[in-house]
């Protein structure tokens, strides 16, 4: 859903005096992170996934917030989410499952060590370890 010009204003002026510029610039680099990702995904797979560093400041739930907003799926979100603990030093693998076919295929991505509803009767067919690279 896209908000008016009136919601999307008052978000901003929340954002602002919630955290600041850094957290500006952090929802900023989120959405555009999320973007990139779908195209590096499309392009290349996980391999080509390459994101530069976010900025410093704001939370795990300003990202993800940020997220939803942008409309990634589960793995364009839970590869940013990786490459933010990343920057700050925490290393997150991101987790594929998929469900059998007989149940009606359904495939998720999510951090390892996060709850989620969604991972459950899946089978995991994936480990990402986050790429040294990213990691300080």
């Amino acid at each position: 859903m896209i908000a008016g010009p009136g919601r999307t204003v008052d978000a901003l002026v929340r954002l602002i005096r919630r955290y600041g510029p850094c957290g500006v610039a952090l929802v900023a680099w989120t959405m555009l992170a999320c973007r990139r990702v779908r195209r590096q995904l499309a392009r290349g797979g996980l391999g080509a996934v390459r994101l530069t560093a976010p900025p410093s400041g704001g939370t795990d739930m300003l990202v993800q917030r940020a997220l939803r907003r942008g409309g990634g799926n589960c793995l364009e979100t839970a590869l940013v989410r990786q490459r933010w603990f990343a920057e700050r030093g925490v290393p997150r693998t991101v987790v594929i499952g998929v469900s059998a076919p007989a149940a009606g295929f359904h495939a998720h991505a999510w951090l390892d060590g996060d709850p989620d509803p969604h991972r459950h009767g899946l089978a995991e067919i994936l480990r990402h370890p986050v790429p040294s690279a990213w990691l300080r």
